[in-house]
């Protein structure tokens, strides 16, 4: 148990000591997710000598592991200008020195990484099992190659290529692929059949798992520590909204802290177009979102750029999930086409001096929409989460190597 905080059912309200590794209510049959509940409400974030753990106060970490990367906040001249707004704050993962940006996986899924291996008991002694369609294989290979943590990955075959390092991992990390022409969705289900083995594996849980979400939720203790103020404006691309739910909790977190004001952002939320399930469910159904065939989800994911944000299993209609946060915070949902998010990734280059990954091109190119829709005050204070970038300036100035798959693969189908 720790003692830095307790854990509060979102559909009851019951609050309850965490266990070591809980994902849901032990008391409670629904679909709900769980939050953690820091005794602490003042965040003492001074110490930028930490890392990422400069916001360890909200994290449920139980150690301090070496040499992690916190996001980086600045406030944007170039792009701000050429949109026409005053007040547009950037947040950084990734790879950008002058920035003091230095996320070797360029990606804020290091943030998760980073939280969920910190989390993880002392004692632990099965291997933990993540599912990803890459940037989040990449950032838990990282961290628990670096720490000798167990880990077994499931990534989709044909995303192999997002699996690159600076340097060889420690046999610790393997990885299991789906097969070629199989999706996200099919690696997680994968992960959950070798799940079933709890004596030797655990699920790391996803957007279940409160150190994930916790993590992520540094993005917004960044930018709203920099700005001085909680922000007005939220944007994001989403794959399963878990960093979108995480900002929103950050935000509560943060008015009850008492320093940075007492209201919600408005949360903005981008799917990569023809793969649209969240923003379909919000336009059309609400909380329930539809099904979608396995086999047109998976032409959908082959036609995206942003290629990480093609699950079609998200947290959306649980209880404390991404519906709940949008109408929460009076938040929606949009969209990004493969042409839009190229033309905001360009610009960025162009205007901010430097690379941005795809996910990230849809949330520029979310925004640049909404102000030219006038949906956006042209002098609020707006947070555009780039959730990684720099990826081309880093593979120039390093030797890359590649993860490959176990034998194991062919053991498996889709």
């Amino acid at each position: 148990m720790d003692a830095r905080y307790v854990l509060q059912n979102y559909a009851t309200g019951r609050v309850f000591d965490d266990s070591g590794w809980l994902l849901s209510d032990p008391l409670y049959t629904g679909n709900t997710l769980i939050r953690a509940m820091y005794h602490k409400k003042q965040l003492d974030y001074s110490d930028h000598g930490k890392g990422f753990y400069r916001f360890a106060d909200w994290l449920p970490v139980n150690r301090i592991l070496p040499n992690s990367a916190a996001p980086v906040t600045y406030k944007s001249e170039a792009l701000a200008r050429h949109i026409g707004l005053r007040n547009l704050y950037i947040t950084f993962s990734g790879y950008w020195p002058e920035r003091g940006a230095f996320m070797k996986t360029c990606s804020f899924k290091e943030t998760e990484a980073y939280s969920v291996c910190a989390h993880i008991p002392e004692d632990e002694k099965r291997t933990m099992v993540v599912a990803s369609a890459g940037n989040t294989a990449r950032a838990f290979a990282k961290v628990c190659s670096d720490n000798k943590i167990p880990l077994l990955l499931f990534v989709p075959y044909d995303n192999l290529d997002t699996l690159w390092f600076d340097k060889p991992l420690d046999p610790c990390v393997q990885l299991v692929c789906s097969p070629p022409g199989t999706d996200y969705f099919d690696a997680i289900e994968l992960s959950n059949k070798v799940c079933e083995d709890e004596n030797r594996y655990f699920a790391e849980g996803g957007a279940k798992n409160i150190a994930r979400r916790d993590g992520m939720g540094t993005i917004v203790l960044s930018a709203t520590t920099f700005i001085g103020r909680i922000p007005d404006y939220y944007f994001q691309a989403v794959g399963s909204g878990t960093g979108v739910i995480a900002a929103w909790e950050a935000n509560v977190r943060l008015i009850g802290d008492g320093r940075f004001g007492n209201h919600l952002m408005r949360l903005v939320a981008s799917q990569n177009a023809p793969f649209l399930p969240i923003y379909e469910a919000w336009e059309t159904t609400g909380r329930d979102m539809k099904f979608m065939k396995p086999e047109e989800a998976r032409r959908k994911c082959a036609c995206i750029k942003a290629r990480v944000l093609s699950n079609r299993k998200p947290p959306y209609g649980i209880a404390g999930g991404l519906y709940d946060a949008l109408v929460d915070t009076g938040g929606y949902m949009d969209y990004a086409t493969n042409e839009e998010l190229e033309r905001a990734m360009d610009l960025f280059r162009e205007l901010e001096g430097i690379d941005i990954h795809p996910a990230a091109g849809v949330a520029t190119a979310s925004l640049m929409k909404n102000v030219k829709l006038e949906k956006v005050d042209a002098s609020a204070i707006i947070m555009l989460n780039i959730t990684g970038g720099g990826e081309e300036r880093f593979k120039k100035e390093n030797n890359l190597w590649y993860l490959k798959p176990e034998e194991q693969v062919s053991l498996f189908s889709a």
